[in-house]
């Protein structure tokens, strides 16, 4: 990890009748140096947030119900690209973030063991990408995909045509 130096940075004193300055400290971190600041907007973090919960095997889908309708809806449109943060939502500040997860589960995965994996590669995956710390990682999981399901999807699916 990137170790903080500091520097200071001088800025005029309003409280001084005198018109002094004061010494502000400025803390370089690898988003933040005395050449700039970096700032990484929500939804690169919910891009990598979405991408990384997708590569732990037992996760079926992201999003609720109404988040997977609309994808649904989404996909069928020719050329449309699925979206890599349904079911993702993400606070970020100047040096942390918070992911809030909506996920479908496979039938027959041990749930407690799946979220610690989600956890662990979410947070690897913000973290290695943009230096910004993970603060949590909340999961909600909204159903459990049995495959009997994909057999009703398809017969309904073939009704619709």
């Amino acid at each position: 990890m990137t170790s903080a130096v500091t520097t200071s940075k001088t800025t005029p004193n309003p409280s001084s009748d005198t018109g002094s300055t004061a010494v502000e400290p400025l803390v370089e971190t690898a988003l933040v140096t005395a050449q700039g600041k970096t700032t990484i907007a929500a939804t690169v973090v919910e891009k990598i947030a979405g991408m990384a919960t997708r590569e732990i095997s037992g996760v079926y889908k992201l999003g609720g119900g109404t988040a997977r309708a609309f994808g649904a809806i989404r996909e069928r449109i020719p050329g449309a690209a699925p979206s890599m943060s349904q079911g993702v939502e993400v606070e970020v500040g100047e040096r942390q973030a918070a992911v809030d997860l909506d996920i479908t589960v496979e039938y027959g995965v041990q749930i407690g063991e799946l979220t610690k994996a989600i956890r662990r590669n979410v947070i690897g995956a913000i973290e290695r990408m943009t230096t910004l710390e993970v603060t949590e990682v909340n999961i909600v999981v909204h159903d459990v995909h049995v495959p009997s399901d994909d057999d009703e999807d398809d017969q309904s699916d073939s009704r619709v045509e």
